[in-house]
């Protein structure tokens, strides 16, 4: 199966210190996978150095058919690639609708004219609707976005990636402080993005990990430790030691 991401021998150092390790991960073009590891094991490290933001020492990070190199591009320009990522605190426009929102990611020109002139097509709001349904918030689509419960406000940001039409998302602990409902909300909505599109999910929650139903990379002193099903990697002795304890 061709892989879409393909990260191979990356290490990075802050100040000597080896936060990535030689560091080898691939994912396929719609392919669901968790990474867990214990805290300092590198894996806002790993998502930075995949968008751009951290360069690494050494390593090569390939993407898309043909494969081509990631490393050396500017965050802006992997973005554009189609690489979407979505940090812990949601980042929506508070005094926006929730269908603004949408319609302020939708994947257009980005030119300043051309923001200033946009005026939505009766296309751009069949969209708006269809995301609204995808991430289960088509009865919010007036609301103010800050009106929105902490768990609906972070499927509105995933709503906001989704409407730039990622090939890749990375989201990190999207499980963190929402309801056991909205927890699960959350799980389907992973999965069904799943269905056309890469998603690398990183979370501690290993219940939610569980429901995932995913291969699992285990990172540990910013390299893989294991790799495989939940269940294949709840068992190994060094994931048991140094994330699980006994």
């Amino acid at each position: 199966m061709p892989q879409l991401l393909e990260v191979s021998g990356v290490s990075v150092s802050f100040d000597g210190f080896k936060a990535i390790n030689n560091l080898s991960f691939s994912i396929g073009e719609a392919e669901l996978r968790a990474v867990i590891g214990p805290n300092g094991a590198g894996k806002t490290t790993f998502m930075d150095i995949i968008t751009g933001k951290t360069r690494p020492d050494s390593g090569t990070i390939t993407w898309g058919e043909p494969p081509r190199s990631l490393r050396g591009l500017s965050e802006s320009r992997i973005a554009q690639e189609g690489v979407g990522r979505k940090f812990q605190r949601p980042t929506v426009f508070e005094d926006q609708s929730v269908a603004d929102n949408l319609l302020m990611a939708l994947k257009k020109d980005r030119g300043p004219l051309a923001v200033l002139m946009f005026r939505p097509s009766q296309a751009d709001r069949d969209r708006v609707a269809e995301l609204a349904e995808e991430i289960g918030l088509t009865a919010t689509l007036g609301r103010k976005a800050g009106e929105l419960s902490h768990g609906q406000k972070q499927w509105l940001e995933i709503g906001m990636l989704l409407a730039q039409e990622p090939r890749l998302l990375l989201v990190d602990e999207p499980a963190a402080g929402m309801t056991p409902a909205e927890r699960e909300h959350t799980t389907d909505l992973l999965k069904e993005a799943a269905k056309t599109r890469a998603v690398v999910v990183v979370e501690h929650d290993m219940e939610f990990v569980r429901r995932l139903e995913c291969r699992v990379t285990v990172l540990h002193e910013g390299s893989v430790l294991a790799e495989g099903s939940i269940d294949h990697v709840t068992k190994d002795e060094q994931v048991i030691e140094v994330y699980l304890g006994r």
